[in-house]
């Protein structure tokens, strides 16, 4: 059944600040780099910051674990007159690509005209990476802290291992998502991480939670992304081409659940990504298939999880994930379906999977940097985190 919304809107602006280690964007205030991002957006669509009335957030209106949006503050900031939809996705950066739903929602009903959907990050208080070991005792966290799984990453390596132990998948897998995304952050203005990795640097670096090493972590980043989505009859009339939103879902099983918060998975859920039931809807929504895509824009908080998720989303069968990342299959150059294009959050840069909404519509525009040729169809994945998980189809105007 395909999608009622398809194509009927479309993001028409992208703005981004500069993107900064870990805490080094600091005196600037959190609301100082939303405020540019959403400038910038605007400038890019063709519109005043005054035409925005919604506000479609993701991660529960977090900017990372520290800092909250707050859409009045925002309204007065930038002296939007009204606003008459805002409204956030619950849990973390899995719902970054279900956001754009949540916009495409505000729009069809008639809420709201511009909706923009932001993501900051500023992490001079609290850093992600101990995120778990930071917090409060609860049930979950007193299964937690005692076993030393203080934080993503800790917790991320025990379904790689369990993945591994399922289906062979080695450590020659997540050296390949990590180099091939290297490569294409290289010449990317503004990553992070743009010298060459060679396979022995990458097994030399020193293991933070085994399997996982720390090359295999995503970056720790401050900066802050912005898009703006409206109806595709008034993005017809604005400076960009439109990138319409093709197909767009959020939600996720029971036996995923907290998923690395909690660890009570089933097989085969533990050794997965969360993702199946997103990408079925997403399949059967838009009437395409894994094939169809031109590039993927997957969310890489770690290698391992990239992985997983191409299975999950169909590109290769469950349990050979391990040979079709091998084969070339995600590169940029040859590759059967190019994988984070620009670098992802392991090599430019993790603004909580806002990086790569704005890629897709760079390269949906053709003007990314490693463009695909004759790009029409993007997928972003948002996640694997708890429920929601998310994943949206971007299809070029």
């Amino acid at each position: 059944m395909v999608w009622i919304n398809q194509d009927r809107c479309a993001i028409v602006g992208v703005g981004a600040t500069d993107y900064y280690v870990r805490g080094q964007s600091h005196p600037r205030t959190i609301n100082d780099m939303v405020g540019e991002a959403i400038l910038k957006a605007c400038d890019d669509a063709g519109i005043s910051v005054k035409q925005i009335d919604g506000f479609a957030y993701y991660s529960g209106a977090q900017m990372g674990y520290g800092d909250k949006a707050d859409t009045a503050s925002l309204m007065e900031m930038l002296g939007i007159p009204e606003v008459k939809f805002t409204a956030a996705l619950t849990s973390g950066g899995g719902g970054a690509a279900g956001a754009v739903g949540l916009a495409t929602a505000a729009i069809m009903n008639e809420d709201a005209t511009h909706v923009v959907t932001v993501m900051a990050l500023q992490q001079y208080k609290q850093r992600l990476g101990t995120v778990f070991g930071a917090s409060a005792p609860s049930p979950e966290n007193s299964f937690l802290q005692p076993s030393g799984l203080v934080g993503p990453g800790h917790l991320m390596s025990v379904l790689a291992r369990r993945h591994m132990h399922l289906y062979g998948t080695t450590r020659d897998a997540f050296a390949e998502i990590v180099i091939s995304q290297r490569e294409n952050a290289l010449n990317r203005e503004g990553a992070m991480r743009r010298t060459p990795l060679t396979k022995e640097e990458y097994f030399a670096s020193p293991m933070l939670a085994d399997p996982l090493c720390r090359l295999d972590f995503c970056l720790e980043t401050d900066g802050a992304v912005a898009w703006i989505a409206t109806s595709t009859e008034r993005a017809r009339d604005l400076k960009q081409k439109p990138v319409l939103i093709h197909a767009a879902a959020h939600g996720g099983q029971r036996e995923w659940g907290r998923a690395f918060a909690w660890m009570g998975m089933p097989d085969p859920h533990f050794g997965s990504s969360g993702h199946k039931p997103i990408g079925d809807r997403l399949w059967q929504q838009s009437g395409l298939k894994p094939a169809d895509m031109d590039v993927a824009l997957i969310y890489d908080h770690f290698s391992a999880m990239v992985l997983m998720q191409l299975e999950d989303y169909g590109f290769c069968e469950k349990g050979e994930g391990n040979d079709f990342v091998l084969s070339g299959a995600i590169r940029y150059k040859g590759g059967s379906i190019p994988v984070n294009t620009h670098g992802g959050q392991l090599s430019e840069a993790y603004i909580i999977g806002a990086t790569h909404t704005r890629e897709a519509v760079e390269q949906l525009r053709g003007v990314a940097v490693n463009q695909v040729d004759d790009a029409e169809f993007a997928l972003v994945t948002g996640g694997p985190a708890s429920l929601p998980v998310s994943g949206c189809i971007l299809r070029r105007a």
